[in-house]
């Protein structure tokens, strides 16, 4: 085996040198690789790596008192052994051999006073086990002698480390003289080798142990001899017991006789007991008899009492209170008895609930009494519940009649009449309590009821209607504007000053302000008052139609009737369901025929000016996108069927704008701007100054149909003159644009069809200049199209030798058609001012012309020069020049 560091003298040398002035003394010094644990996160590498140091063991005296100290050593960078750091032994909490380290070399030593308990401590590996086991040993020997006390120790086996120290120390024990007591070391044959041998007990001790065990002479020395006394002394008690035995006989005999006396006396006590118990048990079965027919009869007699009882409480439930039966059978539904009525509904609803298997015991809804009761009840459920409907079915009709027969409810001349149903109201809700009760008692009764309601009411609102939209019509002054606007024999100055409509669309917009939320109260109140069961409704007024918010009349609560539903339990989303088709199906008989008065309010202002359909949608749609309750659905079926009545009277008017546009194919041939080319930007600028909500849809659609047939019709009478046809296009094109730039770019659709017409601007004139060009310079244009078809089939050099393309022939086309140019062009410009009948146009198309006659002339230079190098014509430039001189 290696030689230890811990033998090396000269290493022992190094560390006292380094500690030389500290007065401390070292016990141990040996070589160890110092490196980092990781309890956290990774670290740097330079930090993890193994470092060499050097720990030693020292002790420093102190008076009485001796310290133990470990130094740790490093290398300079000269090599020389200086301090890095010191620890006391009397801090050293605990030595923890790494386990992670499969050697078992590696191992930690724990100090109570680190300030950092989070930091790992530093991990000492050794060469080997036997130098852990050293120095480890040579700690706990100080610790114990030095200090008294023993760090704890995990990861090694102390039994182990005895061993170990037992079969290490061959060598001499000498004693070192501390102050505070001898510290035991075992000086080895090979060298200074410090090792701690733990004595178990003292000399002393185990002389006193020695004397103890001395004073007991078992003479147990041989196991025969042993053997043999026991023996003998067994047999001399056996022979002890069966002596005593033989001398016990007469105590036995007088024993025996007494127990003979004893069992003559206990069989006598046994036929007297025996008796006893047959009369005891004779007495016990009358007991028991007694007894069970005692318990019978409080049986009986508790149950008679309970039968009793159960019969008192089933007669009073089966009995019918004489005020109530009189109530229900002959009394009056006046206002006052109201409170009487609903009382005795209240208790004929829970007599029927009680007589019913959930609420009674099987076994009782078989009795004949209680059938009979159950029949007579449903007897005057049947009584009452028929009263209750006639009697609420002639005071609905009673209460209209009165209304319909005071015309102060009603609009009169000269007076715009608000409905007013508050106090109809009021008067139902006396009556809404006894409605919930014939519900609940018998549901099929409220069908006729409903239809009552539904047809009573019916009448005053169609009267209101009627006679507020009469005079609405007759108090609202409008001129009337022309519906007559894209005709060709109509005056211009006729759809330019049109009058003031504003009121037409305001009065509309009254009738729905006035009509719309009275319509969603009378329905929203006839939901709750006849007990539909439908989701929760939208609050009374409440209807999206921009200033007017809030209830309709002065009753902010016209539909909280104040009543609960009876009958919670029948909530269900299949009853939901179905009331709300019943519910939507009287609305239908509730409100059926107020269309036509309102129908009849658009047709009015239809025929005063056909533009303020486009108002009047934008409003329909508002009010209608404010209806969601269910129990508006009638209302939003209204206001449905007058959207489309708007709409369409409104494609009416398109449809006949269409015809008249389309009228001007069976006029006389046209020349310059058609008349409804003018006429439709006025349009249009009306048409936008009536915009509203979300009629934009409908403007727009009338924008593509308008256009699409004006441009159709504009192509059609072209074609009458084929000879004029361009120039009639671009003047009519020119003309849209100017009339419609600033609408085209503020409303999108406008701009599509500004964009159209700028194309079809742009095709007429390119064709016509086109035809002026080839007019004036054909012979020019023609020679330079056949060298261009000659290029595809034959080279360039070949086609000065072709037929009519020679340069001769070059020579007399220059000279006809480029002679007296300046007199060509002026042609070009007259014959250009001819046809138009516009000034305006003629500047930008003279341009268009110069620009697209350069252009040509320009590539007809570019093929003499390639085909004819040799020939010189007037350049590009010269041409310029000319034309911008004239």
């Amino acid at each position: 085996m290696a030689k230890s560091s811990a033998d090396d003298e000269e290493l022992r040398r190094a560390c006292e040198a380094a500690i030389e002035g500290t007065k401390q003394k070292i016990v141990m010094s040996i070589r160890v690789a110092k490196s980092r644990g990781i309890w956290g996160k990774s670290g740097r590498l330079g930090r993890n790596m193994a470092k060499p140091r050097v720990l030693a063991l020292s002790v420093k005296s102190k008076g009485q008192e001796t310290e133990a100290f470990l130094p740790v050593l490093k290398y300079s960078s000269g090599g020389v052994l200086e301090p890095a750091k010191l620890y006391k032994l009397k801090h050293l909490s605990k030595v923890e051999v790494v386990t992670n380290d499969p050697s078992g070399c590696t191992f930690t030593l724990g100090f109570d006073n680190l300030r950092s308990q989070s930091v790992a401590p530093p991990q000492w590996t050794m060469r080997n086990i036997d130098d852990r086991n050293r120095l480890l040993l040579c700690i706990l020997n100080i610790c114990k002698d030095v200090l008294g006390c023993l760090p704890k120790v995990v990861g090694v086996d102390i039994v182990e480390m005895a061993l170990w120290a037992k079969e290490n120390t061959p060598s001499v024990t000498t004693q070192r003289n501390l102050q505070d007591g001898p510290v035991a070391t075992t000086v080895p044959e090979s060298g200074m080798k410090v090792t701690v041998e733990k004595e178990l007990v003292s000399q002393v001790e185990e002389e006193d142990i020695e004397a103890l065990l001395g004073t007991y002479v078992m003479g147990i020395g041989e196991a025969e001899a042993f053997s043999e006394r026991l023996k003998r002394q067994l047999h001399a008690l056996e022979a002890a017991n069966v002596h005593a035995i033989l001398e016990s006989e007469p105590l036995v005999d007088e024993v025996l006789q007494g127990l003979e006396a004893a069992t003559s006396c206990v069989d006598d006590m046994d036929d007297w007991l025996g008796m006893f118990n047959v009369k005891l048990r004779h007495m016990r079965e009358d007991i028991e008899s007694i007894e069970s027919r005692n318990n019978k009869l409080e049986m009986q007699s508790v149950n008679n009492k309970s039968l009793i009882e159960e019969l008192d409480k089933l007669l009073e439930r089966l009995r019918v209170p004489s005020e109530y039966a009189a109530c229900l059978t002959g009394g009056s539904f006046d206002e006052a008895r109201m409170l009487q009525n609903v009382e005795a509904c209240e208790w004929l609803t829970g007599a029927l609930r009680g007589l019913q298997v959930p609420n009674l015991d099987p076994s009782y809804a078989k009795m004949r009494a209680v059938k009979d009761k159950r029949a007579e009840l449903e007897k005057l459920k049947a009584t009452f519940v028929r009263r209750a409907s006639e009697f609420l079915r002639n005071y609905f009709a009673s209460l209209v009649d009165f209304m319909i027969g005071d015309k102060s409810y009603f609009s009169q001349r000269g007076q715009l009449k608000r409905p007013d149903h508050a106090d109809l109201r009021y008067k139902c809700r006396t009556y809404a309590r006894l409605l919930q009760h014939l519900k609940s008692l018998d549901k099929s009764c409220l069908g006729p009821l409903r239809k009552a309601y539904c047809s009573s009411l019916n009448l005053l609102l169609r009267r209101e209607a009627r006679e507020f939209a009469n005079e609405l019509r007759a108090s609202t002054k409008a001129s009337r504007n022309p519906t007559v606007w894209l005709e060709a024999s109509t005056g211009g100055s006729q759809s330019g000053n049109s009058a003031d409509t504003s009121a037409v669309s305001d009065a509309y917009a009254k009738m729905l302000t006035i009509f719309i939320p009275l319509l969603v109260d009378e329905s929203s109140f006839f939901a709750h008052f006849m007990c539909f069961e439908v989701p929760a409704l939208a609050p009374p007024g409440g209807v999206a139609n921009g200033s007017k918010s809030g209830s309709y009349d002065d009753d902010t609560n016209d539909d909280d009737l104040g009543i609960m539903d009876i009958d919670d339990n029948d909530s269900k989303a299949g009853k939901t369901s179905a009331d709300l088709q019943s519910l939507n199906e009287s609305l239908q008989d509730l409100l059926d025929g107020i269309q036509e008065d309102f129908y009849a309010v658009v047709d009015w202002a239809y025929k005063i000016d056909p533009l303020r359909c486009i108002s009047m949608h934008g409003i329909t749609e508002r009010y209608l996108s404010g209806q969601k309750a269910d129990a508006a659905g009638f209302v939003r079926l209204l206001l449905g069927a007058l959207e489309s009545k708007i709409s369409m009277q409104f494609s009416r008017f398109v449809d006949e704008a269409c015809h008249q546009i389309e009228r001007n194919e069976r006029n006389v041939r046209q020349m310059g701007v058609l008349s409804y080319i003018p006429r439709f930007a006025t349009l249009a600028t009306r048409m936008e100054q009536y915009i509203q909500g979300q009629s934009r849809d409908l403007v727009d659609q009338a924008y593509t149909k308008f256009v699409s047939v004006m441009f159709a019709t504009l192509e059609k009478l072209a074609q009458t003159d084929p000879k004029y046809a361009d120039i009639f296009l671009l003047e009519n094109y020119a003309a849209f644009q100017n009339s419609l730039y600033d609408l085209a770019n503020v409303v999108p659709p406008l701009a599509k069809f500004y964009h159209q017409a700028s194309e079809a601007y742009e095709q007429a004139c390119t064709r016509h200049i086109s035809m002026i060009i080839y007019y004036q310079f054909e012979r020019l244009f023609q020679f330079a199209r056949k060298i261009e078809d000659l290029m595809f089939t034959i080279s360039a050099e070949e086609i000065p030798f072709q037929l009519g393309l020679s340069k001769m022939d070059l020579r007399k086309m220059l000279k006809s058609s480029l002679s007296g140019v300046d007199k060509s062009i002026t042609a070009m410009y007259k014959k250009l001012q001819k046809n138009l009948t516009s000034e305006v146009l003629l500047p930008s198309l003279w341009d268009k012309c110069k620009k697209e006659f350069l252009d040509k002339y320009d590539s007809f230079a570019q093929l003499v020069a390639k085909i004819y190098p040799t020939e010189t014509i007037p350049s590009v430039s010269e041409m310029r020049d000319l034309l911008a001189s004239m």
